[in-house]
């Protein structure tokens, strides 16, 4: 199937032109035009590209990317190189999905961690320079904060770390952003919701969050993120199952 059908499928899905992000959405390294086998993972690693050059994957497509402007103009070198290379020669494409794959509402990772927990979605989430960045909604049947943590949990198959004011209260709305927005627990607070989930939490927002009376939980930035890229997979299984392609999902052991 020849790449540009599947990467304009992806880019008009995702709505990727209307994200400012913080590194490019799409296609980052361009290979062979014609493709037969997608890996899937949430980030491009050395793990992941290795995985991807052994099974013979003609396109790899992930949440995080290889190209961020924190990281600045870069050398391939040392430990980018052993990224970079094998990608090039084998002539694989790489394509990174961030923000647009954190907000979208059909398969995004918010969305998907949602709808696993249950949740009725009522509408985007957050904001990163006018464009939503997850998800809000309400549990179809309340729960504790032991019970959610147990129930996210048993959903992440990740320890998820618990900034609780009131053990005993009933948590009926929640805020999703997946991944590393350990701060924007206070836009939860400040739209009414009970309660937020992300991936990471610093030690002042713990902090804090209890103290403004906020329940918060952190399931992991790579757990968190796990079912976005699942989800696209499935997508594009739907759009072109008359094509033949064939799709791979790569896990990470990451635990953080």
């Amino acid at each position: 199937m020849n790449r540009e059908e599947i990467i304009s499928h992806i880019n008009k899905l995702l709505n990727i032109k209307e994200f400012s992000d913080y590194g490019p959405n799409g296609l980052q390294i361009e290979g062979i035009k014609d493709v037969n086998k997608i890996a899937f993972a949430v980030s491009a690693t050395k793990h992941s590209i290795d995985k991807a050059v052994e099974v013979g994957a003609d396109m790899l497509i992930v949440h995080h990317g290889l190209f961020w402007k924190f990281h600045g103009v870069r050398t391939i070198t040392d430990s980018f190189a052993r990224r970079v290379k094998p990608l090039i020669q084998n002539d694989i494409n790489l394509l990174g999905y961030h923000l647009p794959l954190d907000a979208n509402l059909e398969v995004g990772n918010a969305a998907a961690l949602a709808n696993r927990l249950d949740m009725n979605i009522t509408g985007s989430f957050g904001d990163y320079k006018g464009m939503p960045t997850g998800v809000q909604g309400k549990l179809k049947t309340p729960l504790t904060p032991a019970q959610l943590a147990a129930k996210l949990e048993k959903v992440l198959d990740h320890k998820v770390v618990v900034s609780t004011y009131n053990e005993s209260a009933e948590i009926n709305s929640i805020g999703i952003i997946t991944g590393g927005a350990n701060g924007d627990w206070v836009k939860a607070k400040r739209a009414g919701l009970d309660a937020y989930i992300t991936g990471e939490i610093s030690e002042h927002d713990w902090h804090e969050a209890k103290e403004s009376d906020m329940h918060f939980f952190a399931g992991g930035h790579n757990a968190t993120e796990q079912f976005g890229i699942q989800e696209l997979m499935k997508n594009l299984y739907a759009k072109f199952e008359k094509k033949n392609l064939e799709y791979i999902f790569i896990p990470s052991a990451n635990p953080a």
